[in-house]
């Protein structure tokens, strides 16, 4: 029987982008976004966008977020990103306009092929649509699509996509019943 070998893992195939740009961001991210000493949700816009993020109006950015690569980032309007948040972007991510990702939050683009002795890399780009609310603690796994207005409730799993107007609950989340906007 086979088993997993991670001396044997490499992630030579995988480049996001110049290591000198890694190395920048990574100071600014822990200046900026890794504390609770600057709440302006402006200039951490400012910042993402240097960096190459699409970031639309309004975002409003709570202390303590994790953003892997801005470069793969795009935000739409008015897009609330709660403390604690984590984006493990090492692939795409899209946020639609008027999105919630409340405190605790994590959008996981990568994971590892356990099937493979060497552990292989995967990616999944994901994508949240116009009003999604991901709940607080709640994990949105790689190739993810969250549909327009879905819920993922408080510390619940998305593993595979969310239909349109639907809350979902558990984990795997499932979905438990329609969302009325009133």
């Amino acid at each position: 029987m086979k088993t997993v070998d991670l001396n044997r893992f490499s992630n030579s195939q995988y480049h996001p982008g110049s290591k000198l740009k890694q190395a920048l961001w990574y100071v600014v991210s822990t200046i900026f976004f890794q504390t609770y000493l600057l709440p302006s949700s402006g200039l951490k816009s400012v910042l993402l966008r240097v960096f190459g993020a699409r970031i639309g109006m309004g975002l409003v950015i709570k202390p303590n977020v994790q953003i892997k690569y801005p470069w793969f980032l795009s935000v739409g309007d008015h897009v609330w990103i709660g403390e604690k948040v984590w984006i493990d972007n090492l692939v795409a991510v899209d946020i639609g306009d008027h999105v919630c990702i409340s405190q605790g939050a994590m959008l996981l683009t990568g994971n590892h092929n356990y099937r493979k002795e060497t552990f292989d890399l995967m990616t999944g780009e994901i994508r949240l649509e116009t009003g999604v609310w991901i709940g607080a603690q709640s994990l949105v796994c790689p190739g993810v699509v969250c549909r327009s207005h879905a819920v993922l409730s408080v510390m619940s799993v998305a593993s595979s996509d969310l239909e349109p107007f639907t809350i979902y609950t558990g984990n795997p989340a499932i979905a438990v019943k329609q969302r009325i906007i009133e």
